[in-house]
This record gives C-alpha cells, sequence and structure tokens, in this order.
C-alpha cells in the first residue's frame, strides 16, 4: 500500500480480534512513528506496548485509577475500566515527554508525539492491521500517568488499539470545501 493509499483509507475500527501485529511488524510502526515532525530532534515521545497478559495489569492501573477518584464507583463501572484492555489484542500508551530544559514549546512536544501517535495508526494500516486512538478520562488522570511515567508536564497522549477489524468500517466521504478555504486579500 502506497503512502497516499494508507493516508486516504485508514478509518477507526471500534471491534479489534487477533492478529494485532508482532514484533517484526512493531519495529515496522515504530520506525515510522519516529519519524514525526520534531521541533529541535528532542524525541518528545514514549510508547508503552501492552499485549497478552500485560493487558491486565494495563487494565488493574485503569480500575485502581476509578476507585481513586471515586470509591463509590459501582461494580459494574470498576469491571468496565479492568476490560478496556481488552478491546484489541495490543495496545500501545503514547506519552508526550515534555521537556522544560529546551526552547521547544511544550505544545510542539505535544503535537509531535501526537503526529507519532498518528503515525503508528497509518503504518499499521499500510500493514493490513486496525486501530482506534482513545483517549477518554484515563489519559487526563494523575495515577494513570503516573503509573505510567508521565511525570511533570508529560501528557498521555492517547492509547492506541491495534489488532485486525472484526468488521470493516463504512468511510463516509468529508467534503473537503467544508474545511479547506483559499485565502483571499483583505483590503485595508
Amino acid at each position: 500500500m502506497d503512502a497516499l493509499e494508507a493516508l486516504t483509507t485508514r478509518k477507526s475500527a471500534a471491534m479489534l480480534v487477533d492478529p494485532a501485529p508482532g514484533d517484526q511488524e512493531l519495529e515496522q510502526i515504530f520506525t515510522a512513528a519516529v519519524r514525526a515532525p520534531d521541533h529541535g530532534c528532542i524525541r518528545p515521545w514514549r510508547f508503552i506496548v501492552f499485549r497478552g497478559k500485560m493487558r491486565k495489569e494495563l487494565g488493574q492501573i485503569l480500575g485502581d485509577a476509578l476507585k481513586k477518584k471515586d470509591p463509590e464507583a459501582s461494580d459494574e463501572a470498576y469491571e468496565k475500566e479492568l476490560n478496556k484492555p481488552f478491546r484489541a489484542p495490543l495496545v500501545i500508551a503514547v506519552i508526550a515527554k515534555v521537556s522544560e530544559e529546551t526552547k521547544i514549546p511544550p505544545i510542539e512536544q505535544i503535537i509531535s508525539a501526537g503526529a507519532a501517535a498518528q503515525n503508528i495508526m497509518i503504518a499499521a494500516h499500510a500493514l493490513g492491521f486496525a486501530g482506534i486512538w482513545r483517549t477518554g478520562p484515563p489519559s487526563f488522570d494523575e495515577y494513570v500517568r503516573s503509573r505510567l511515567g508521565a511525570v511533570g508536564k508529560d501528557h498521555i497522549v492517547g492509547f492506541i488499539y491495534l489488532g485486525t477489524a472484526k468488521t470493516v468500517p463504512a468511510m463516509p466521504e468529508v467534503p473537503l470545501s467544508d474545511h479547506v478555504m483559499e485565502w483571499k486579500a483583505v483590503s485595508g
């Protein structure tokens, strides 16, 4: 699949099953991720891979975070958090490692990590896999952040769920005229 085809045919898939990318595919995916735009070449990203039984540990972190935030949370809500990582055979946490010891503004570092996450999505699609990029409350939870090593100004950019699409998602047309405009000179 060429680059333009990968970019124009990728669609998030919520229902993911095995197979997921293996070690060789993950190396290709992360090679693409670290080619994201990176002002200052500071590499402001970290990727944590959860697969197999390690997804249970991620689920426990998410469940513990819910209980810390809301001790009265229902058993159903707690179970939902525990099971989130099992929505796909592989989950990647993408963390923007924001350095304050550089002239590069924090927003640029966060955007760079977001671009790396997008590269993961596109590379996985080009290799025949599907995925969905999720955020939600766990991405902003202090307990989850600390457990995943996001400290200080670091941000969890999201959790990328990867596998094989159980069903092929529809590709709605997006009218470009709704999003693109040509700048016209304004006389002053």
